[in-house]
């Protein structure tokens, strides 16, 4: 397990066809961490992107934290879990982070995510149906609806007692990232739901914090994305009966 003391936070951003949105996304971030008190850095997982994301990346300009781009052997696309667990396993923080690159979540609301860690919890996650969080634009009708649905039976298959198992903003300590995405086995969209499970089935203490999230026009998640997320859910609990993730 790496444990290198020197980076404190590691962030990592899943990006496919990103060349638009990632670079507003990258000058906050960037600019956010260079004023912190820790030592950070930022990666960015191509995921097979066919644009110009990984150029950008290469092209950014010098910055006092470190940007660093990662890809898949092949340079093909696997999908957003398969790409966090490339960037949790390549990261070296004592913390790690994967946030969404269109910003929905900004790299600022992890100020309400330390105290959660100072009292032991292990994975700190993002939540939009807890008291405190905002919704400053909403999802269309539709994929709100399928969300509401499609949470309520991922809580009561799969992670009972969590609000909100999709929002992209999620915060590891590194035992916990590498124990669970050591582990992982979905690559697309259902991913959250087994890397919660996967930590709950391995002891470490997970805890909702609210956020402000604003939908992005441009959203890559299908409205059919949730009906594979539910399928997946069942892959999950067959994994959990049969002790896959130990």
């Amino acid at each position: 397990m790496s444990d290198n003391s020197n980076i404190y936070l590691s962030v990592i951003i899943p990006a496919y066809n990103e060349a638009k949105r990632l670079p507003v996304t990258l000058e906050q971030v960037l600019s956010y961490l260079a004023v912190q008190s820790y030592t950070s850095e930022v990666i960015i997982v191509d995921d097979g992107s066919t644009d110009e994301t990984s150029q950008l990346v290469c092209e950014w300009p010098d910055s006092p934290v470190p940007l660093r781009l990662t890809q898949h052997s092949d340079l093909k696309n696997h999908g957003k879990g398969a790409s966090v667990r490339l960037g949790m396993l390549a990261a070296q923080g004592r913390f790690r982070l994967f946030m969404d690159a269109d910003n929905s979540t900004t790299i600022d609301h992890i100020e309400r995510f330390w105290p959660h860690f100072e009292e032991g919890y292990d994975l700190v996650i993002g939540s939009r149906s807890i008291k405190g969080a905002y919704v400053a634009v909403h999802q269309p009708w539709y994929k709100e609806l399928a969300g509401r649905i499609g949470n309520l039976i991922i809580r009561l298959l799969a992670v009972p007692g969590i609000a909100d198992t999709q929002a992209g903003f999620k915060m590891f300590t590194n035992a916990c990232a590498e124990a669970v995405f050591a582990r992982l086995t979905i690559e697309r969209w259902g991913f959250d739901v087994e890397v919660l499970a996967i930590a709950r089935y391995l002891g470490f203490r997970i805890k909702e914090a609210p956020i402000t999230w604003i939908n992005s026009p441009e959203s890559k998640v299908r409205a059919g994305a949730y009906l594979d997320v539910l399928a997946e859910v069942w892959r999950v609990r067959r994994n959990l009966r049969l002790g896959i993730y130990r």
